[in-house]
């Protein structure tokens, strides 16, 4: 897959992201995937990239979050990534659907140990 037709992710969404994060320790915002990822301590919890927004729920929690309307699996480079979900504008644009995919992704970094060199 070329870089032709990349795109850089949706303001409007990172915003509602950024918003959703606020206030909490810990929380970086990083360049990666061809768009921005929200990490804490060090450990990816969600991003936007070119198509849509993508949420890391861990594996236990993956079915769980594609049952949310508006959730699929997250497989944006060709083949499904285990443990990410993929939330589609609808998912986005209702605050219940976001929230709980947050507070999903917020609790499975949340038994990571924090990565090396992460304050």
């Amino acid at each position: 897959m070329g870089k032709e037709g990349a795109m850089p992710a949706d303001p409007g969404v990172l915003s509602l992201m950024r918003d959703d994060l606020a206030g909490l320790d810990g929380i970086a915002e990083k360049k990666m995937f061809g768009g921005v990822a929200f990490l804490r301590d060090g450990h990816m919890v969600c991003g936007v990239h070119s198509r849509a927004a993508m949420y890391r729920v861990g594996k236990a929690a993956e079915a769980g979050a594609r049952a949310l309307p508006g959730v699929g699996p997250m497989a944006f480079t060709g083949r499904p990534m285990g443990g990410f979900v993929e939330a589609g504008d609808s998912a986005m644009a209702d605050d219940a659907v976001r929230r709980k995919l947050c507070d999903m992704a917020l609790a499975f970094v949340g038994g990571l140990p924090p990565k090396g060199g992460v304050r």
